[in-house]
């Protein structure tokens, strides 16, 4: 039989979806197996055997007869998947599966283990952190995935080792390609390869990831991050790697970590929702950002945010597990007993980690309950905040005076008189009282301070009116199916609100306002001057705005050109 070289084939046209097609059947038919195990049918009538035409002896163009190559290994290798095994023609282990030599199955599936093939596979065989060695005839492919593959029979279809080595025996006859990525390629020079060899080498050596598949084995088939098994040595450093951060984050943040526990044992309930929305926000909020076409450079930096805020959510929630067992006990310290609860809740949940289905249930909903604890909190922070400048607000405002009373000079009357005046007096006196008591209360009504003397307004919550506003004119800009003008368009919408309402959307929702330092209103030269501004702010790297957070008025580089600031009003702007 000759052997056809073909060119080098591109690394994307090689047939992986062919390769798993054995692999998924397999498992769909090892799902079914024990359904069609208990019920009692008849045994299937046996399939009519596959006649293989042998090629007649032809004759050339002398006249003189030649005969034709028969192909005995082809013809023994249908004989072969003609016949019906006893047993089940599907295996799909979680561990090592074997094929005994003269048994017949349809595929082989191994996860988390190795498959070895010494009798006849009429479909794939398929090992994942694992490896595949065949020596049995094989009728579609043989790949390993994370793990090496080791053949010295005949494949027809393709052999693949992904993140593994590949070994070819003498006997070993490919039907299709052979393909390596990252591994080593050892072939003995009866081996052949009817359609070439791709060998793919990555710039960065990923290894065959053999220490991940004790865990793979013992833990992910499990459904738990943890196990007392050999090889997981790595998964328990890292895991008291992690329990080691959060006492540190403990120890440094011991007052904040002390009132996000007190919201979720004060308030379970509203954290619990809390935590759901803050899961279900997420996703939305990327998809809003990645629709404004700038708010997309936020993206990267909104998810490090969200795995910071993880980390500290999870300190936390291991500081209420652990103060449930270390209230009675007091170290002196406020930083000694938050961290000793941390402590004390993290080796709570590493025995949880270890429990079957519940590890993997205790990690998602730790996780969950710490981000929504950490967003809760800081709403409840911020409300706080709000009505403490409320408050201070109102306590600037003057006091109405008190009417001063009129004083008569009676000591020429005499007693009637007196007391008849005396009467008169005070009945003037009550009427003339009431009209400044009135005009006093009319005058408290009215605001008591300037715009220019409200709170100013921090970094962070003008940060969030931004970003609502950006959502809301890309959200907009994107439906009209506009160019490369967004910004231009933001600014022209900023500008337009400030004059006419003082402040924009994203501000009504954050109780912020636009007001002159000088305490005129906001005009059309100062709102485009303030618009404007907005682009020198943005294109230095940003700095403009981050100005903001330094500075001792909280005036961006806009805002000092305009002669502008951005206060917290007690009472909200309506859009209508």
């Amino acid at each position: 039989m000759n052997t056809l070289n073909t060119p080098i084939m591109n690394l994307r046209s090689f047939p992986f979806g062919d390769l798993m097609r054995g692999a998924l059947l397999a498992l769909v038919g090892s799902l079914a197996l024990p359904a069609l195990a208990a019920q009692e049918t008849p045994p299937s009538p046996p399939s009519p055997s596959v006649e293989v035409e042998t090629p007649q002896p032809q004759a050339d163009d002398s006249g003189v007869k030649v005969e034709v190559e028969v192909d005995d290994f082809d013809k023994d290798f249908d004989e072969a998947f003609n016949r019906r095994s006893h047993d089940h023609s599907v295996i799909v282990k979680f561990d090592d599966a074997n094929v005994a030599e003269h048994e017949t199955v349809d595929a082989v599936v191994s996860i988390g283990g190795s498959s070895t093939v010494a009798g006849t596979v009429r479909e794939a065989v398929v090992s994942i952190f694992g490896n595949t060695r065949v020596t049995g005839p094989v009728g579609d492919g043989a790949v390993a995935i994370f793990g090496d593959v080791y053949v010295n029979s005949r494949v027809r279809g393709d052999v693949a080792a992904i993140f593994g080595n590949v070994e070819l025996g003498p006997e070993a006859r490919i039907g299709g390609e052979l393909v390596v990525v990252s591994g080593s390629l050892v072939r003995d020079p009866a081996a052949t390869v009817d359609r070439g060899v791709q060998q793919v080498t990555l710039p960065f050596d990923f290894g065959r990831f053999e220490w991940l598949r004790p865990w793979i084995k013992h833990c992910f088939l499990y459904a738990r991050p943890l196990a007392l098994e050999p090889g997981l040595g790595w998964a328990w450093t890292l895991a008291f790697g992690f329990l080691t951060l959060y006492v540190l984050l403990a120890l440094m943040f011991s007052n904040a970590v002390e009132k996000c526990v007190t919201t979720i044992e004060t308030r379970p309930g509203q954290t619990l929702v809390a935590s759901i929305l803050t899961v279900l926000a997420s996703p939305i909020l990327t998809v809003l950002l990645a629709v404004t076409v700038i708010g997309a450079v936020l993206i990267p930096f909104f998810w490090v945010g969200l795995f910071v805020a993880g980390l500290f959510g999870k300190t936390v929630i291991l500081a209420a597990l652990g103060r449930r067992l270390t209230r009675a006990f007091g170290s002196g310290s406020p930083q000694g007993d938050v961290a000793i609860a941390v402590v004390v809740g993290g080796l709570i949940v590493l025995g949880l980690y270890m429990v079957p289905v519940v590890g993997f249930i205790a990690y998602k909903v730790i996780g969950i309950l710490g981000l929504g604890t950490i967003a809760y909190t800081l709403l409840l922070a911020a409300q706080a905040k709000r009505q403490e400048s409320e408050a201070l607000a109102a306590a600037a405002a003057p006091a109405p005076l008190a009417p001063s009373a009129v004083s008569v000079d009676t000591s020429g009357a005499t007693p009637e008189m007196s007391a008849a005046g005396s009467s008169a007096d005070a009945g003037a006196g009550a009427a003339a009282a009431a009209q400044p008591a009135a005009s006093a209360s009319a005058a408290a009504a009215e605001p008591a301070i300037p715009e220019t003397a409200l709170p100013r307004a921090g970094f962070w919550i003008r940060m969030g009116a931004l970003l609502v506003d950006m959502i809301l004119v890309g959200v907009v800009f994107s439906m009209l199916r506009g160019d490369d003008a967004f910004l231009p368009v933001l600014a022209a919408y900023g500008a337009i609100m400030w004059k006419l309402k003082g402040t924009t959307v994203g501000g009504i929702l954050f109780n912020l306002k636009i007001v002159r330092a000088d305490g005129r209103p906001v005009d059309w030269p100062t709102s485009i001057v303030r618009a404007l501004s907005c682009f020198l702010s943005l294109v230095v790297a940003g700095l403009g705005f981050i100005w903001i957070a330094f500075d001792k008025d909280r005036q961006a580089w806009h805002d000092k050109i305009a002669g502008t600031l951005v206060v917290r009003t007690t009472k909200g702007v309506a859009l209508l």
